[in-house]
């Protein structure tokens, strides 16, 4: 069963040239059920929210063990006028390359070369999802409709298999201080001052006590009030934890140091507020799913690698669902979410053809 490799370079071309945030991937959607339909499937879409459809393939008289899952959206462009496609050589340039329009399109080769080449359908299922740079809720939502023993999800792993997934957390910082002309300021009621030392002294609490932990700064607003002092201020910060960390007790911990820091202030919600906690979690390696996995990449030719993966993922709502997710995709986090974002076209190829493998030992 060869991959074709041309089919698969116009599907990830055509599917990268379609702007996709989360939030607008109507077209994208239209697009992919289209061409699966052109394939011999029978797609379903499954509502969201109005205009929002997961792209669903699956036989349900079977009841499959193993579904593949990707999603479709991607973080807003950069810049607008250079989000596309480019090839130049093996390196596939764009918007989604390697954030996770490579890996969905290598599931889609491999499903469409495994009935191609077969005649029936393999005894799997592939999920194609909305929202999960944002919310989740294109996974929260095809969960409530489908369960299964073991998933597969395309994200950018480098092609290394990751049984453990950090955990996430995302908080918000406020902090007040007193409106006045800007002249008169004072440094201890100035909102921006007083939300910057604490970021420094926070970040740096964490990183001496607890390395593991990614500790993100990603967002700093104050009012935009002309030449006054700002008299308030907010942030956003997110965690990654690994899996051996409870979420519960860091913040607890992230509790305590903000009151032992602001001893004055009665109520932590009036200066933080934990708005998303997704605990991690860590399979062991050693199963026949496991070793399923193993010899794909031995017949593939390829080496066996396995890592963890540090960012947060549709896969822990799989996880919360008794579905044992491992991540395994083309590309790397480092080129993605990034202006020249980018992914190695052999590494799609063997992607798919690892993909394929699977779905012949189903």
């Amino acid at each position: 069963m060869p991959i074709n490799q041309d089919r698969l370079l116009d599907l990830l071309s055509s599917m990268v040239n379609i702007y996709s945030p989360t939030g607008k991937e109507t077209e994208i959607v239209h697009f992919v059920e289209g061409y699966l339909k052109k394939a011999g499937f029978s797609p379903i879409l499954q509502t969201v929210e109005k205009d929002r459809h997961n792209i669903v393939i699956i036989d349900e008289k079977k009841s499959p063990a193993l579904c593949m899952a990707g999603h479709l959206d991607t973080v807003p462009a950069m810049d607008y006028d250079n989000y596309s496609f480019y090839r130049e050589g093996n390196e596939l340039t764009g918007l989604g390359t390697s954030d996770m329009k490579s890996g969905c399109a290598a599931m889609i080769e491999a499903f469409h070369t495994f009935y191609e080449e077969t005649g029936r359908f393999p005894d799997a299922a592939l999920a194609l999802l909305v929202g999960e740079e944002e919310t989740g809720d294109g996974a929260v939502k095809f969960l409530e409709d489908f369960g299964f023993l073991w998933a597969v999800i395309g994200e950018p792993t480098d092609m290394k298999a990751c049984f453990k997934h950090f955990g996430y957390i995302e908080a918000n910082l406020k902090a007040k201080g007193t409106r006045k002309h800007a002249s008169l300021a004072k440094q201890k009621e100035n909102a921006v001052h007083t939300m910057l030392s604490t970021l420094l002294k926070l970040t740096d609490h964490i990183s001496k006590t607890k390395p593991e932990i990614i500790c993100n700064i990603r967002d700093v607003f104050s009012k935009r009030s002309g030449f006054v002092v700002p008299d308030f201020c907010e942030s956003w910060i997110d965690l990654h934890i690994p899996p051996e960390y409870s979420a519960g007790d860091i913040i607890f911990e992230l509790e305590e140091y903000l009151r032992n820091l602001f001893p004055d202030v009665k109520n932590i919600e009036e200066i933080l507020d934990i708005t998303t906690i997704h605990s991690g979690y860590s399979i062991p390696e050693k199963s026949p799913f496991t070793n399923s996995l193993r010899s794909s990449f031995q017949k593939c030719g390829l080496d066996w690698n396995t890592s963890f993966f540090p960012s947060d993922s549709d896969a822990v709502f799989f996880w919360e669902n008794g579905i044992k997710p491992v991540i395994l995709g083309p590309g790397t986090l480092e080129k993605a979410h990034c202006e020249d974002e980018s992914v190695s076209f052999s590494q799609v190829i063997d992607a798919a053809k690892v993909y394929l493998e699977i779905l012949k030992t189903c």
